[in-house]
């Protein structure tokens, strides 16, 4: 017998976790995005799975996957500086009684690809092409129309509609939107290079460069530039800017630059943007997760990690709490610090890379914050 019927507005990450966490905890969920089919919601490149990542992923049966077509690393990084010589380790963290790598890297899609897979095979429904209009709520349930003219009810609606959310001006009293913090990310998937085995750093005059393994032969390269928020630019014009960015580098960096970013790359250049919603994050039976309350610059590899043990925290207070009430003040209470962390820690690491923050150590506080996520959620 069913708990109850849950709509999740959004089928990206946090959007898929949430239902399958929700559905193994017998809830009856459906999954709505309004994009046409699970591909063409996905972006970008590769994405990084800290250990506390794939801790929630093995929550919802999704770890062994992603580790099978991924990169699981023995440690988290490594710290070189511009020229390529080594400065410091980092090793990452781990969780006691737990044989999870500190770091896991795979591709967008490939991670998409599974959690659409297992959201399905426990039975949530997901429908494309579907956005929602409006919505509202009452004691007993909340009334959704959707922009196709269709209608239905549901006991609880979750917002996983990213970090322009259009269910946010339905849970906070006051309009909240992303602020751009100066800078901006460069990501190119290239081919993995031996010493890719970890995510390695190398801190530029301006900016920091960096490579992640995202599978056996696979890596991706980013950069993180200081600059006025990117218009609109050609592929050519991004691939130059980005060689322009890493002229100064020798090292793994240069070496890269030289033999891979050519006129066949395929370069993505996003804005950091960051948010983080006061309490509470729910308004009656309408619960917001990820972006949409915790945008998070990718300085950590956090976001996606925080949207999905959001979506495992949510279905473990819905199952246990006796009302919904008591169950999402919980869940803002166990989420709402660590979330606030992630992005105050993220926003310092950008602003030391900015040149804002010259006290501070990036190593220590990454370290900081890796400890802290390996503790329980």
């Amino acid at each position: 017998m069913s708990r109850g019927t849950v709509l999740v507005i959004g089928g990206g990450i946090g959007g898929l976790s949430t239902a399958i966490a929700l559905r193994q905890v017998g809830y009856t969920v459906e999954v709505v995005e309004r994009s046409p089919d699970l591909h063409s919601s996905v972006y970008g490149v590769g994405i990084i799975q800290p250990i506390n990542a794939l801790r929630a992923l093995d929550a919802i049966g999704c770890a062994d996957a992603c580790m099978s077509v991924g990169y699981p690393a023995t440690a988290w990084g490594a710290m070189y500086d511009v020229g390529g010589s080594f400065v410091r380790d980092m090793p990452g963290a781990r969780i006691p009684g737990s044989d999870l790598p500190p770091l896991n890297g795979l591709t967008r899609p490939a991670l998409h690809a599974i959690l659409t897979a297992r959201a399905n095979e426990v039975g949530a429904v997901i429908r494309y092409s579907t956005e929602f209009a409006d919505l509202g709520a009452d004691d007993a349930g909340v009334d959704v129309s959707f922009a196709d003219g269709s209608s239905g009810r549901y006991d609880v609606v979750v917002g996983a509609d990213g970090v322009r959310s259009a269910v946010r001006r339905h849970v906070l009293a006051e309009e909240l939107q992303p602020v751009y913090i100066g800078q901006s990310a460069f990501r190119i998937n290239i081919p993995r290079e031996p010493e890719i085995d970890r995510i390695i750093l190398q801190e530029g005059p301006e900016g920091m460069a960096g490579f992640v393994p995202i599978g056996p032969d696979l890596a991706y390269l980013f950069y993180n530039a200081q600059m006025d928020r990117p218009g609109r630019m050609s592929d050519e014009e991004t691939l130059e800017l980005l060689r322009e960015h890493l002229a100064p580098f020798g090292g793994l960096t240069g070496r890269v630059r030289d033999t891979y970013l050519d006129g066949s790359s395929q370069v993505v250049l996003r804005p950091e943007e960051a948010l983080i919603s006061p309490a509470p994050w729910h308004a009656g039976r309408v619960v917001l997760i990820g972006d949409a309350v915790h945008a998070i610059t990718p300085h950590l590899g956090q976001g996606a990690a925080q949207a999905i043990e959001d979506g495992v925290v949510l279905a473990e207070v819905m199952a246990s709490h006796e009302d919904l009430e008591s169950a999402f003040v919980a869940y803002t209470e166990r989420r709402y610090e660590r979330c606030k962390l992630i992005v105050e820690t993220s926003l310092a690491i950008g602003e030391w890379e900015m040149g804002r923050l010259s006290e501070f150590d990036n190593v220590t506080a990454t370290n900081h914050v890796l400890a802290t996520m390996a503790l329980p959620l």
